[in-house]
């Protein structure tokens, strides 16, 4: 009996592998993104408290004021009054009323109301309250009524 041989077909390429391993790097890029990183400022050592969770709905706008001290390599505080850290600019906390206006300004003219923004707080854990609840008056005094504070979660 004669055997017929065929010749041989082009190979297909198995594109499976490829894929798989583009997923995973989708994946591992998206755990090692942290988008709540990009408002942060490495010059505000934020509080920690076991209460702390973050919020169960983000907001679609917000206004985030970063409140800290100047701080050397080591972390050690080489400035003892506070500034806001915003835009580049480091601003003292109770000069931050132009911005402030500013800011409500640009909601207006985005069609939203500054009452409905809310104004994220990342104050350093040395602060003093009083001028934290200055700046809450300036804000208060620009439209702004909805605020919010950042702190790390302790883990008891």
């Amino acid at each position: 009996m004669k055997i017929k041989t065929k010749k041989p077909a082009v190979a297909d390429v198995d594109m499976t592998p490829m894929i798989d391993i583009v997923f995973q790097l989708i994946a591992f890029f998206m755990v090692i993104t942290n988008f709540e990183q990009i408002q942060a400022d490495e010059r505000v050592k934020l509080p920690s408290d076991s209460l702390a969770k973050p919020p169960e709905v983000k907001a679609a706008d917000e206004l985030v004021l970063n409140i800290g001290f100047e701080r050397n390599t080591q972390g050690e505080i080489t400035d003892p009054e506070a500034y806001i850290f915003y835009n580049g600019e480091q601003i003292p906390v109770l000069k931050f009323g132009p911005k402030l206006e500013q800011e409500a300004r640009i909601y207006k003219q985005k069609n939203q109301d500054p009452k409905e923004v809310p104004v994220i707080l990342r104050a350093d854990a040395l602060v003093k309250t009083g001028l934290i609840q200055d700046l809450i008056k300036l804000a208060q005094e620009n439209g702004f009524t909805k605020f919010a504070f950042k702190a790390t979660q302790k883990i008891q």
